[in-house]
Order: C-alpha cells, then sequence, then structure tokens
C-alpha cells in the first residue's frame, strides 16, 4: 500500500474539467477516472496507514482553509496534468511532507498518462487547455490516501481526513 496527502475539488470544479475534456479518445493516452482526481500535498510511499495518520494530524495541525483554482494544463516526461495556484498552498504541501522526494514540490491534478518516448504526445491538448481557469474554491480538508495497484492502474481510497479550519495569520 502506497501512502499520499491530498486535497479533492469539489464536484462542480470536477464538472468543469470534465467538460473541457470532453470525451478524449483512448489512442495513447490513459486517462485518469474523474473519482481519482486528487492534488497530491505528499508522497509517502509504503507507509503504516497508523502511523503515517497520527504524523500527518500533527503537522497539519492548525492549518487553515487555502483558495485554489485549476489552470492550464502541462506536462511531465509521460503525464499530462492541470497547474493549481492558490494562496497558501505551497506552505500546506510543505506541512505535508512536500518535497521530502528529493525534487521541488510542483502542484497538479493529473489528467492522462502517455509514452514517455512521444514528448510531443500531448501537445494539442496542452494547447487546447491553455485558457482553462476553473472556479476558485476554498480546501477545507485534506485526505490521507492509499494507493493500491490492481490490474489496469490503481485504486485510491481515502484513509482519514483533516480539517483545515483554523483561522490564517
Amino acid at each position: 500500500m502506497t501512502l499520499f496527502s491530498a486535497l479533492i475539488p469539489p464536484d462542480d470544479v470536477l464538472d468543469e474539467v470534465a467538460a473541457a475534456l470532453g470525451t478524449p479518445e483512448e489512442g495513447d493516452f490513459r486517462w485518469s477516472p474523474r473519482a481519482d482526481w486528487h492534488i497530491t500535498l505528499g508522497f509517502y510511499g509504503a507507509d503504516d496507514p497508523v502511523e503515517r495518520g497520527e504524523w500527518l494530524a500533527g503537522r497539519l495541525a492548525g492549518a487553515g482553509p487555502v483558495g485554489l483554482r485549476l489552470e492550464k494544463a502541462a506536462t511531465f516526461p509521460g503525464v499530462l496534468w492541470l497547474s493549481v495556484s492558490g494562496t497558501g498552498l505551497h506552505e500546506l504541501a510543505t506541512k505535508a511532507g512536500a518535497g521530502s522526494e528529493g525534487r521541488p514540490y510542483v502542484a497538479h491534478l493529473t489528467l492522462a498518462r502517455f509514452p514517455r518516448d512521444r514528448p510531443d504526445a500531448a501537445s494539442a491538448w496542452e494547447e487546447r487547455l491553455a485558457g482553462f481557469t476553473s472556479e476558485t474554491w476554498t480546501a477545507t480538508e485534506a485526505v490521507l490516501m492509499s494507493s493500491d495497484r490492481e490490474r489496469g492502474g490503481s485504486r485510491y481510497r481515502v484513509i482519514r481526513s483533516y480539517a483545515l479550519n483554523h483561522a490564517r495569520d
């Protein structure tokens, strides 16, 4: 079981993303199901869910809500994603352990995966989603999630929720 913490956008924002995507053809793309769309805060790998849950509760104690919005598409090698902006997001992610994997934190929502040996495969999608901006929402909850490998992909499951309800200074 692989663990990570995340923010889950509200349904109305997910509706906006789904409308912008339409019904994409599979082709070289393996599209992430809407039920799996999330913004990762911290990635922990194989870990004990109870211990990690307690650690995360301590780290997020006192954290307040963050205002967020999804924006234009971009890519990592083999990954098409939407960027995420918001005041306080980087600080929240740092509290949740972002950056501990040895690379800078880049807030994003993964839309699809495509062959790494075809770096231009997502160009049309980047262009199509270049002007996308979702409505702004306030994230009032972070979650600890598990990712279990199954035939055909991974299955995500929320293990524990954490309220982000303290006033910001």
